[in-house]
């Protein structure tokens, strides 16, 4: 796929837009449209091709939707605090402060239906084919179908209510002007439009697709993503009758969802579709969660487990934000990384980090506690001593418990193509690491999620893959352990209590520890009406963990070379000196988060996310709106947009 679409991003630039101010992208049926085109396979290919290529631009999913738009949650933070967390711009906006319009909001929403505009083309044009019946036919058909229904998706999410528009422009312009639809027909016809094309669609691993292409297995996913959150709660622009009002809800734009009978209709749905996956054995856990995001940093395709269902391919040096505005830190030029990067935008906290087992292998991969930086060192190197002014030296954040980065994305492990490009290069440059739309951890998380709900934690169902929520979570968890932990693993999964309550909490720790970082959370938060309520329990977390002892003011640790450039991780002294220790065992020291700070327990802590809990860490208040974690849609769409669109949650522009 990245070698057709390398080809492909030579000859058409990515995206062809007509303006990026348009209301819904307004450009005419380009040559592509002919039905010449679609009466050839390879022609038809190039198209497809095209709705991929419009997924690598910044303002879709390089950069917004791989990064941002999954931001302000308990455990994901924009980089915007005190000051910076109301300006007009992403640090005020993933802090749910709306004061002033972030241009780049309109920018996402142009992009994102240019890429519908591609998606209704194919579609069209493949419907009017009169090679619509060949297999591969079907399967580009399948394709376009389920990216478009990906975006749509997420445009709801940022959104709320928006046009549904599944006919590509008329040269005239006669439908390219429309009013928003109720999220819940857009959710629906999206369901039902998935589900149809299913059966079209290759498992990954046959007739050469992979996972950097829809299959069924994504088509499976995305229908059970689809059904759920049509089923769970959503900010409404007016109450619906007979759907349920959340205890926590603003009058005016009430956070609601659907009647029992309909929930257990969608949820049954979104069973059936993951225990597809289940069932194929197509998709599996990778053993090792080190290997995982290995092979995802080297940009290597995991052809045995397969664990990520969909990842949108980027292309070395010329896409892919992950790795460099989100990603384990390079705070410098060094010589044996070259280039620093950015890893600004996304930081965790230290709420987060202290939840996880000690022995959890997630922990230290998820939240990367320190960073490199040059510093001037004498070092030895093939039996020679030299003096490197640039050498690499990692060095502990210090007492930051809102800015840890997140270590997913580590150029310490990238290949060596990006290190060659790295030592030379003098400004930004793409890494090309995919982006994840769905891992099969998710998969098994949803699955114990359903199961919890219709049979409890112990349960079986007729439409369940033959497995019990708990064994479900069971894998996800015990994944994390290496074997000489794995018994307390499985003895924590054992424990959890058999009430539906307790394990449904058990499950949304689990989405903490295992999708940090990666833009799901919030998502599954919203759906659950729990995004404010954690919030405001983590800020409780770091107050009362910083009085009760949990952080320490001093850390102290060991190198792991003798050049003293590399941390022995295993050694740092997280949760106090080990008994018979003493810190002249230790080669180093830094400051940590219990050395209290009035900014960070004060001015930064009160200003995370203050738009949707308020600005008071110690009492739960709320924004403008209630609930209010949408954004507003840009002046240059409603402008343009002959008077069928106007901002609506109490937006004022």
């Amino acid at each position: 796929m990245k070698n057709i679409l390398s080809a492909f991003v030579l000859a058409t630039g990515i995206v062809t837009l007509a303006s990026c101010d348009s209301f819904l992208d307004q450009k005419s049926p380009s040559e592509l449209s002919k039905p010449n085109v679609f009466n050839s396979e390879y022609y038809t290919s190039t198209v497809i091709n095209q709705i991929y290529g419009d997924l690598t631009n910044d303002r879709t999913y390089s950069q917004d939707w791989a990064i941002l738009y999954g931001l302000g949650t308990d455990c994901e933070l924009v980089d915007g605090l005190g000051s910076t967390a109301t300006a007009s711009s992403e640090r005020g906006y993933f802090n749910y402060n709306f004061g002033g319009e972030y241009a780049n909001c309109g920018k996402m929403w142009s992009y994102m239906y240019a890429t519908i505009e591609d998606a209704n083309l194919a579609i069209e044009g493949i419907e009017g084919s009169t090679l619509k019946d060949e297999t591969t036919m079907k399967q580009f058909y399948g394709e376009a179908v389920c990216l478009r229904a990906m975006v749509y998706l997420d445009l709801i999410r940022a959104f709320g209510d928006v046009p549904m528009k599944l006919e590509s422009t008329q040269a005239d312009l006669s439908n390219a002007y429309q009013g928003k639809t109720d999220r819940d027909v857009i959710l629906d016809t999206l369901i039902n439009q998935v589900e149809g094309v299913i059966d079209m669609l290759p498992w990954a691993g046959t007739n050469g697709y992979t996972t950097e292409r829809v299959t069924k297995g994504y088509a499976h996913a995305l229908v059970a993503q689809l059904a759920m959150t049509r089923a769970g709660y959503a900010i409404r622009e007016a109450a619906k009758e007979g759907y349920e009002t959340a205890d926590y809800s603003d009058p005016t734009y009430p956070t609601q969802r659907p009647d029992m009978a309909t929930r257990n209709a969608l949820n049954r749905k979104a069973l059936k579709h993951l225990s597809a996956i289940i069932t194929s054995n197509v998709h599996k856990i990778n053993p090792s969660f080190h290997n995982q995001w290995y092979l995802i940093n080297q940009l290597k395709l995991d052809t045995e487990y397969q664990e990520n269902i969909f990842e949108i391919p980027m292309l070395q040096d010329v896409s892919g934000e992950l790795g460099y505005t989100a990603g384990f830190r390079l705070n410098g030029v060094t010589t044996q990384y070259g280039y620093s990067n950015s890893s600004g935008k996304l930081k965790l906290t230290a709420p987060l980090f202290y939840s996880y087992d000690r022995n959890d292998t997630r922990r230290d991969i998820t939240c990367a506690t320190m960073q490199v930086k040059p510093e001037q060192k004498t070092i030895t190197s093939n039996n020679e001593t030299i003096v490197d002014p640039f050498c690499a030296v990692e060095s502990h954040v210090g007492n930051a418990p809102f800015g840890i980065y997140c270590g997913k994305w580590d150029p310490r492990m990238e290949n060596e193509t990006w290190l060659e490009q790295n030592l030379k290069a003098s400004a930004k440059h793409m890494t090309g690491i995919n982006v994840v739309k769905v891992r099969y951890p998710q998969v098994l998380l949803w699955y114990a999620e359903l199961m919890n709900e219709f049979v409890g934690p112990d349960g079986t169902d007729a439409d369940g893959a033959g497995m019990t929520a708990r064994e479900a979570l069971r894998q996800v968890h015990t994944r994390a352990f290496a074997a000489a932990d794995k018994a307390a693993a499985e003895q924590y999964v054992a424990g959890i209590s058999a009430d539906k309550a307790d394990f449904f909490n058990a499950i949304v720790q689990e989405n903490a520890w295992e999708l940090a970082g990666e833009g799901a959370r919030k998502w599954d938060l919203i759906r659950w009406n729990l995004l404010a309520q954690k919030i405001f329990e983590m800020k409780q977390a770091y107050l009362s963990q910083l009085e009760d002892g949990t952080y320490q003011e001093t850390i102290y640790f060991n190198y792991s070379d003798a050049n003293q450039t590399k941390i022995d991780m295993s050694s740092v002294t997280w949760y106090g000196l080990p008994d018979g220790k003493t810190a002249a065992d230790y080669d180093n020291s830094a400051s940590s988060f219990g050395k209290k700070d009035n900014t960070q327990m004060e001015t930064n802590l009160n200003s995370i996310c203050g738009g949707l809990v308020g600005t008071d860490a110690k009492t739960f208040g709320h924004g403008e709106v209630i609930n209010r974690y949408l954004v507003p849609i840009g002046t240059t769409i409603t402008s343009t947009s002959n008077g069928y669109i106007k901002n609506s949650y109490g937006f004022t522009f």
